[in-house]
């Protein structure tokens, strides 16, 4: 016949219990803080790319606020200037919109500032279909919907006038 457990051996396996309650505790802590770590970074990340884009549109206006026209004339090194420019924009928005999903502040500067880029975007996808596929599938999607909002399509890629 089995004894009843004493008086210390109950308390013993509630410390135990107790004991094991805390450190599970504190690995979901510690789950937690990893994740918020890992947020954080992403977003100075972000943040780094889009001020490097920045710095990027301040040193390079004709660029910033390019007449496609024009620069489509100029030398081939001029247009890849452009072409890298752009390229690099659409790289800080893929980045900042992915590390600040629900701020729709992010989304919208970079919708300001794509508008300006849907010609050459719509000439080179017309040239070159795999250029697009270089990105992210969300800015793909991204891309093209504004393209069509905006009514630039082949053979002209023109912005529509509103």
């Amino acid at each position: 016949m089995a004894r009843p457990a004493a008086f210390w051996q109950k308390f013993g396996t509630l410390a135990q219990m107790a004991q094991a309650s805390v450190a599970l505790l504190g690995f979901v802590a510690v789950l937690f803080q990893i994740n918020e770590i890992r947020s954080n970074s992403r977003e100075a990340g972000a943040r780094q790319v889009y001020l490097g884009y920045t710095d990027l549109a301040f040193k390079n206006p004709q660029f910033s606020a390019p007449d496609y026209d024009t620069i489509r004339t100029q030398p081939k090194n001029a247009q890849v200037q452009y072409e890298s420019f752009v390229s690099y924009f659409l790289y800080s928005c893929e980045e900042a919109i992915a590390a600040f999903r629900d701020k729709r502040e992010w989304q919208a500067s970079c919708d300001h500032d794509l508008k300006a880029h849907l010609p050459f975007l719509c000439d080179k996808n017309a040239a070159d279909p795999t250029y697009l596929a270089t990105y992210a599938n969300s800015t793909q999607r991204w891309i093209e919907t504004s393209m069509t909002q905006a009514g630039v399509t082949p053979p002209d890629c023109k912005l529509r006038k509103s």
